[in-house]
């Protein structure tokens, strides 16, 4: 680990071979060399000696063979700005010029450092050893006040993109060029390691960043050195032992002593120079205001102490490493977890990370749930290593495994490889790292670890398959079908082979390309060809290895609900092409039985949904014989579904159990949501059912009218898709229509058949409104008009709409606890409240009504039922927008309507807790709608507002002083967003409105009066002191740009204190800066939308696995975290 890398290696003998070489041409060359370099630099200070010099170095860049001519021609400063490849020979020029004449070299190596951070500074060469540091580095400071500085390193132009690598480059060269005499000479880097720690402390942002860069790059050019050193010691070291065991003294003896202890001090002086700059640099600047500073610091730390571990793998180095794991940058933490995982790579270095471990693991483990997902994906990374040294108790992991189910996939991946490799392939565990196993025992194993993972999560199968989808990537005994069908056809407890279908479902969609876990943004996936490519031959591998078992998986779970919808939905990720060409003809009917006998032994709607896609799939991918009879069973699915139904219908006449009859509503249910069943004969029988027995349990109620609006809704689809359409069909579909919609007029006509907050008043009120919505919706006015089907239109009265409306709002002012004792319920997620709200919205957005009552009433209900209901209703006011429907209109009648429910629970009942709910929800309301006219939108909508404003105000005086508290509740909120000109206007016409009556009357009633008067005053008042303040301001900025602010308090250069938190004066650009980003902000949150999407999101459970010494298996246990 000591030995040098090679290319400093062969750098440094062929810098050896160079200056011997040279040292042999004639003295008066070398002199006339140093003469025309040292007025070269001399000449460096003029501006115009420096632009007349750059044309001549672009010229000669073309032919090899002048690289060092050209090098000659040119100064330190413009090699670093130009050609890379001139460096070397740069640097064995400037080396040979410095042996000759030290302090001339010196002077040319430090103008070049100065302009490197930007500044042009000489230093004359009689004065150098007068010339004290702080004096250089204080001029060099007023030359960045004055703005006389050029950033190189941060610059954007095309003839700067190497120069922080040439910069870098060419300090390394010099390094290695010096090692063999003037790096130890006292001078040369001690001069320029005491500019670049002073330069590296000033506030000027661009000094401290090029002189960092330059320091930082010193001590891993001086690391290589030593390590060279070290190893040349450690052969003076054989050497000498071999010499002294011939017990001989002489002159070989005395040599080997010599060279050893003069390499053992050059590699003290080596250590020393990088101790001054580590303490002098890095102690202050890892903790700069700069992040690109402070990482550059921390990486170099990294490779430090990695690279040479003799003076820095210990606590007094690695510390800064633990500290900055709490850096506010993303960049710097990751770059400290980068080095640390470095670090724990090298099972050397462990022994010493003892004490550092046991200070900074918490830390690392956190950094797992980082806010930024680069970091945390290599915090995990760096817990894996820390695993693998065995430096973690398995407590210390429960945190860990809450991000399984994480946001981020990138997080939910690395956890997923850490688990693999943690509890199932037990990679950390020394007791097993030498054995081995063949492929099958090795599956079997995996999958057995994997299942009591799983058996934390049997009751929420979602978890489950996110589990799946983080370790499926490293887990290939997931892919291995044949050992998973086995084992599910083996002895398994009913748990484990739930989960285990679980998994060989999940893991055959995820091998075929499907998502398993849903994607944040939603977006389509896109496969390439090599992908698709693996993905089919995925689908042949899980064929074949399905192909003799399948049937035998259906007869054995045929019973269990839990386990058929997933085992069904299998075959839909199979090529069935391939039960032809292996000739298993026989055991795709027979699965295609069972599917079918599956259909009819279960009722759940997973179980029914998946039997249902499987057998669609077959019917119209398998091919030949196979197809025909896949629809052959499809339809005698239908014919033996019908004949129950008629069946089930006759019990209930006789007065039988309705059990059987919901059960066959559900499947026919679920089997007309994916295509048309005709099933004529039947419909009559669903009619008169619903006319005859009005005691039907709600839900076998709700499901004749979905079945008979499916079957509606698909008559319509034929007539309207077919070319020629009869008279009777028409007259048949009309039929249809009216009677559906006869039976739903029923249940608005008799609001009696609905209690609210029960169960009826929660199904069947929600399936009554959304059926009733959708009919109306197909069968609009408008679309049929002015055609062929002209007939088919219809349009509902005023008094159906309205009492659509109280059936909708019934649904709505449903409680939060009913709705979540319904959450379990089936088809929960198509009667919840949301839909009704959807329903409504539907019908004005698309203009199937009249918005005049349904638009006001839904958007009266914007703050009523929470952040989902009112989602809808913002979607539903963007789509009026974008329409230039009449919004003043709309908003004035909702609030009014929101008010009138106000005034009602005012009248019928005295508790304040009611009436105050419902004047703050009025309120509310209007800051929401208000809401919406912010920012430019105020100027843009005046004319809105003030249509708003002065409506509410008519509405408020029609019968004073009753609905005054309008004018507070309501109005108010409107008026703010006015300009200051129309506030007085409507100040002036409020109070105008008031003269002669007689306030004193009824001081309570005129109370809101006063409230809303005195607010339009107060507010008139701060606009009018506000105005004067902007007027004041413009005259003292009238004139010219804002001056930017000087002479903030910063430290002092060198006032022997740290310099870790220095205030920029110079830097005061960044702080307008920062000034500009939160102006932009402020002006951001202004143009917010009328009602911000709150989205809450929470951990369904914590995660906590732990492993057993006792048991080949992975335990699973719950422990807190």
């Amino acid at each position: 680990m000591e030995d040098p890398p090679p290319a400093p290696e062969s750098s440094i003998s062929h810098s050896k071979r160079s200056r011997t070489e040279d040292r042999g041409v004639g003295e008066e060359a070398s002199r006339e060399r140093i003469s025309d370099a040292s007025d070269h630099v001399e000449r460096e200070v003029s501006p115009d000696d420096f632009e007349d010099i750059r044309p001549p170095a672009k010229r000669s860049r073309a032919p090899d063979v002048t690289l060092p001519l050209s090098t000659l021609d040119q100064s330190l400063i413009e090699v670093i700005k130009g050609n890379g490849k001139l460096i070397p020979e740069a640097v064995k020029l400037w080396v040979e010029r410095y042996e000759k004449n030290p302090k001339a070299a010196l002077v040319e190596l430090l103008s070049m450092l100065f302009e490197a951070c930007g500044a042009k500074y000489h230093i004359k060469e009689e004065l150098l050893d007068e010339t004290d540091v702080d004096d250089v580095v204080v001029a060099l400071v007023n030359f960045a006040r004055k703005g006389e500085v050029e950033d190189y390193q941060s610059s954007k132009r095309k003839e700067f993109k190497n120069f922080k690598d040439n910069l870098l480059s060419f300090w390394d060269n010099l390094v290695v060029e010096c090692q063999n005499g003037p790096l130890f000479d006292k001078l040369l880097f001690d001069k320029c390691v005491d500019y670049i720690i002073a330069l590296s402390c000033t506030p000027p942002r661009v000094y401290r960043q090029v002189a960092s860069l330059m320091g930082l790059q010193l001590v891993t050019s001086f690391i290589s050195s030593a390590k060279a050193l070290s190893a040349q010691r450690e052969t003076t070291q054989r050497q000498l032992n071999a010499e002294l065991k011939k017990q001989t003294e002489g002159p070989r003896l005395e040599s080997l002593n010599k060279r050893l202890s003069d390499t053992h001090n050059n590699i003290q002086a080596i250590e020393d120079m990088m101790r001054k700059i580590f303490t002098g640099l890095f102690v202050h600047r890892y903790r700069d205001i700069d992040p690109n500073i402070r990482m550059s610091c921390i990486e170099s730390l990294g490779v430090w102490i990695l690279s040479y571990p003799s003076l820095f793998l210990q606590d007094l180095y690695l510390k800064y490493l633990g500290w900055t794991l709490n850096d506010k940058s993303a960049g710097v933490r990751k770059a400290s977890v980068h080095a640390l995982q470095n670090l724990y790579d090298v099972d050397d270095n462990v022994p010493s990370l003892g004490l550092f471990t046991e200070r900074f693991s918490n830390r690392m483990i956190e950094l797992a749930d980082d806010i930024d997902v680069s970091v945390a994906v290599c915090a995990i990374g760096l817990v894996k290593q820390l695993l693998r040294h065995q430096l973690l108790s398995e407590d210390d992991l429960g945190p860990l495994y809450d991000l399984l189910i994480d946001d981020p996939p990138e997080i939910r991946r690395a956890v997923g490889a850490l688990v693999y490799d943690h509890l199932i392939a037990r990679k950390f565990h020394s007791s097993q790292s030498g054995q081995k196993g063949n492929d099958s025992d090795s599956s079997d194993v995996h999958l057995e670890r994997m299942l009591q993972i799983l058996r934390e999560f049997s009751t929420d199968p979602i978890l489950s398959i996110y589990v799946i989808d983080d370790v499926w990537e490293y887990m290939k005994a997931m892919k291995d079908w044949k050992c998973i069908i086995s084992m599910l056809l083996g002895e398994l407890s009913d748990e484990d082979s739930t989960n285990l279908i679980r998994l060989l479902f999940a893991s055959a969609r995820k091998a075929v390309g499907v998502r398993i876990v849903p994607a944040a943004d939603n977006r389509k996936q896109y496969h390439n060809k090599a992908q698709k490519e693996i993905f089919e031959k995925n689908k042949r591998d899980i064929t074949v290895a399905m192909m003799k078992n399948y049937p035998q998986l259906l007869r054995k779970f045929m019973a269990d609900k839990a386990k058929v919808p997933s085992l069904v939905e299998i075959i839909m990720y199979m090529n069935l092409g391939l039960y032809s060409l292996k000739r298993q003809e026989q055991n795709f009917k027979s699965v295609l039985k069972l599917m079918k006998d599956a259909f009819f032994k279960h009722g759940e709607k997973e179980a029914l949904r998946s039997c249902v896609k499987a057998i669609q799939f077959c019917s119209s991918e398998s091919q030949g014989e196979l197809q025909d009879y896949a629809r052959n069973k499809s339809k005698d699915i239908e014919d033996e579904l019908i004949a129950k139904l008629k069946s089930a219908v006759k019990e209930v006449a006789d007065g039988g159990d309705e059990y059987s009859l919901l059960v066959n509503l559900k499947r026919l249910y679920e089997l007309q949501l994916s295509r048309a069943v005709p099933f004529e004969s039947f419909y009559e029988d669903i009619v008169s059912t619903l006319r005859n027995f009005r005691n039907l349990d709600d839900e076998v109620v709700s499901f004749l009218l979905l079945n008979l609006y499916l079957h509606v809704a698909w008559s319509l689809h034929s007539i309207v898709n077919s070319e020629t359409v009869s008279e009777s069909s028409l007259a048949s579909l009309l039929s249809e229509r009216n009677n559906l919609f006869e039976q739903l007029e029923f249940f608005l006509n008799s609001p009696s058949e609905f209690e609210e907050g029960t169960k009826v008043g929660n199904q069947l009120t929600s399936r009554v409104c959304t059926i009733l919505a959708d009919m109306w919706c197909l069968f609009k006015k408008a679309k049929f008009s002015s055609t062929k089907l002209e007939r088919l239109g219809y349009c509902p009265d005023g008094p159906a709409i309205q009492k659509f409306w109280k059936l909708c709002e019934l649904q709505l002012n449903i409680s939060d606890e009913t709705e979540e004792e319904d959450l379990n319920k089936e088809y929960v997620e198509e009667t919840n409240r949301d839909v009704v709200m959807i329903a409504a919205a539907k019908l004005v957005a698309s203009d199937t009504i009249s918005k005049e009552y349904l638009g006001p009433e839904i958007i009266s209900h914007c703050v009523m039922h929470g952040t989902s209901v009112a989602e809808t209703i913002k979607h539903l006011i963007t789509v009026l927008k974008k329409k230039n429907e009449d919004i003043p209109n709309l908003f004035v009648e909702g609030l009014k309507r929101a008010y009138d429910r106000h005034m009602v629970e005012l009248s019928r009942s005295n508790d304040e807790s009611l009436t105050g709910k419902s004047f703050r929800e009025c309120k509310d309301l209007a800051t929401r709608l208000s809401g919406t006219y912010v920012g430019a939108a105020r100027n843009k909508h005046r004319f809105d507002i003030l249509r708003i404003v002065k409506e509410g105000i008519d509405y408020a005086f029609v019968d004073v002083p009753k609905q005054l508290s309008f004018l507070e509740a309501v109005v108010l909120h409107f008026v703010t967003k006015l300009p200051t000109t129309d506030i007085t206007d409507i100040l002036k016409d409020v109070q105008k409105r008031t003269e002669n009556v007689n306030t004193d009357e009824d001081p309570s009633g005129w109370r809101p009066y006063y409230t809303f008067v005195e607010n339009l005053q107060e507010k008139y008042a701060k606009r009018e002191d506000l105005q004067d303040d902007r007027e004041g301001t413009t005259a003292v900025r009238r004139r010219g740009r804002p001056r930017k602010r000087h002479n903030i308090e910063g430290k002092r250069l060198f006032d022997g204190h740290s310099s870790s938190e220095e205030q920029e004066s110079i830097s005061a650009s960044d702080q307008e800066d920062a000034q500009d980003e939160v102006e932009k902000q402020d002006e951001e949150d202004e143009e917010a939308p009328l009602i911000q999407s709150i989205r809450s999101s929470s951990k369904l459970r914590q995660l906590r696995v732990s492993g057993s010494a006792q048991d080949n298996l992975v335990s699973s246990r719950t422990s807190g975290t």
